[in-house]
């Protein structure tokens, strides 16, 4: 049966809860519990096998169990997302009509797994399976990692169309300001945005190379062909400007609640250059190094969330911390704004040996108004637990479950409150146990996950809500629910859904039905 009748004084107390959970800034936060929403992501890198697989041309059941493990870890860490490099030098970690199977997967390019398998399809369900989001992380413009070196099978695109491509420092590059390679990269994406369950494509800071000492990227010829009256620096940053705006359109025109995230160097320009700049003195930046002109992509919404790379430490003679960490915060134009922590430094030199440096990261991160998150480099770091940080997270401040926050200034409906029924509840050792049976929603509700939440009999305006439990869709409408009977009179529990766009409910009270689980009133 659905929850159908409230009785008058149950009613105004949902109200009054409805109001709070409505009302409430998203990243309300409290001491105890932390923010209700954060996001917490973690890179998993395939490239020369940094995370996953562990080398190349596992078995296929030994890749899926590696892959297990890293999830499992990183949900317990309190993680709600997994960056996935699915395409690291223009090859694929899943069926392509447009490149080959990648040598870091199978251990030749072009070779399926063995026992064959769809990893990326496999990677998704797993992952959404334990109520995290799946972000695709795709290299744009590399083509061949190690030049001489990298297994390159016959089909691979620099043997199809070797005009399209340009060497420099060893690797093999698209030239970013050929259109014809800029069309066959958002091919690409596109093919993987329709056919793949995906939260976001994300991509690294990769567009044009880093800069190598005494050596020029070699696309002169390119820039005397394309007849410009710009520089050659601005000739560049349009290149790239220009292919950012063909995968935005693409994403959403497939899936509009589907994210564009761009993961840029910590550094857009130095203040010496620009007064815009961050009062930093980075050797090589965004904006007059890569040719990524991040700030006009958040002006413009081309994309959907930022993740700068802050690896640095507080105090750093160049670029410390606490001053990028300030200068994205009031340079994210309304978009979300996560930061790059870098765990792999972990036990590197005396500054990183600091088991409080990744925490005071973390604390200084949730006391900026703007930046709503942070995501970790790389997966693989938080199995060595170095300095404890993993444990960190885990017990402390990544204890309680956070949902993802959704953008500002969204024009879509939240989810509608969902309807269930009570179908079993019992006491034993201590504990309540319910059973819940969550009624389907509609499929253009797009819910992704319930959640249940608890608040105190008299909440206060700056309580949002703690979350109890994140249920994903995939596990089923009946969900076993658990509560330390000492709870009993102290707490009401409420149950909302979650859609793509990272949109709650109004709460519905799931008291309503408990079977004399009802407290004071």
């Amino acid at each position: 049966m659905i929850q159908s009748t409230i009785r008058p004084n149950i009613l105004i107390h949902l109200l009054c809860i409805s109001a709070l959970f409505v009302l409430i800034p998203e990243r309300s936060t409290s001491q105890s519990t932390g923010p209700r929403t954060e996001f917490r992501g973690v890179w998993i890198a395939s490239v020369d096998n940094i995370d996953w697989p562990s080398k190349k041309g596992l078995p296929a059941d030994s890749q899926r169990a590696e892959f297990i493990r890293l999830l499992d870890k990183h949900a317990a860490c309190g993680m709600n997302a997994v960056v996935v490099q699915i395409r690291p030098a223009t090859d694929a970690f899943y069926p392509s009509p447009y490149e080959p199977w990648s040598e870091w997967l199978t251990g030749r390019q072009g070779l399926p797994p063995s026992p064959y398998y769809d990893p990326l399809a496999f990677m998704i369900t797993e992952t959404h399976k334990r109520g995290l989001e799946f972000h695709a992380w795709c290299n744009p413009y590399r083509a061949t990692f190690s030049i001489g070196k990298s297994s390159i099978a016959s089909n691979h695109i620099t043997r199809l169309h070797p005009e399209w491509f340009l060497n420099y420092g060893g690797t093999r590059y698209f030239d970013p300001g050929n259109r014809l390679a800029q069309e066959f990269v958002t091919r690409v994406i596109r093919d993987v945005v329709t056919r793949y369950d995906i939260d976001a494509i994300h991509f690294d800071d990769y567009f044009y190379p880093y800069r190598i000492a005494g050596k020029e990227f070699p696309d002169q010829e390119s820039y005397r062909k394309s007849g410009t009256t710009l520089s050659l620096e601005d000739w560049r940053r349009s290149n790239v400007d220009s292919i950012i705006i063909s995968l935005s359109r693409a994403i959403k025109e497939i899936k509009p609640y589907c994210r564009f995230g761009i993961s840029p160097f910590g550094v857009w320009r130095n203040i010496d250059k620009d007064q815009e700049g961050s009062a930093t003195k980075a050797g090589q930046t965004n904006y007059d190094d890569l040719y990524a002109n991040i700030l006009l992509w958040l002006k413009n919404g081309w994309i959907d969330y930022v993740v700068p790379q802050l690896y640095w430490e507080f105090g750093h003679r160049a670029a410390p911390y606490e001053v990028l960490l300030d200068w994205w915060d009031k340079h994210s134009y309304g978009k979300p704004c996560y930061v790059g922590l870098g765990i792999f430094k972990a036990g590197t030199n005396t500054i990183w040996k600091d088991p409080t440096l990744l925490p005071r990261q973390v604390v200084a991160q949730r006391n900026e108004s703007n930046v709503q998150g942070s995501v970790y480099f790389s997966g693989s770091n938080f199995f060595k637990n170095i300095n404890g940080w993993a444990d960190s997270l885990a017990l402390n401040y990544y204890r309680q479950p956070a949902l993802i926050p959704p953008a500002a200034g969204l024009q879509v409906p939240r989810p509608s409150q969902p309807e269930f029924s009570i179908a079993g509840n019992e006491e034993s050792s201590g504990k309540i146990i319910r059973t819940l049976e969550i009624k389907p929603t509609a499929e253009n509700e797009l819910v992704k996950t319930y959640v249940i939440s608890r608040l105190g009999m008299e909440p206060s305006a700056s309580d949002a809500g703690q979350i109890i439990k994140i249920i994903p869709v995939s596990q089923g409408a009946q969900v076993l629910w658990e509560i330390p009977a000492q709870d009993k009179g102290r707490y009401r529990y409420y149950l909302t859904a979650v859609n793509r766009y990272n949109l709650e409910s109004k709460p519905v009270d799931l008291d309503s039905q408990a079977g004399g689980f009802k407290g004071d009133r």
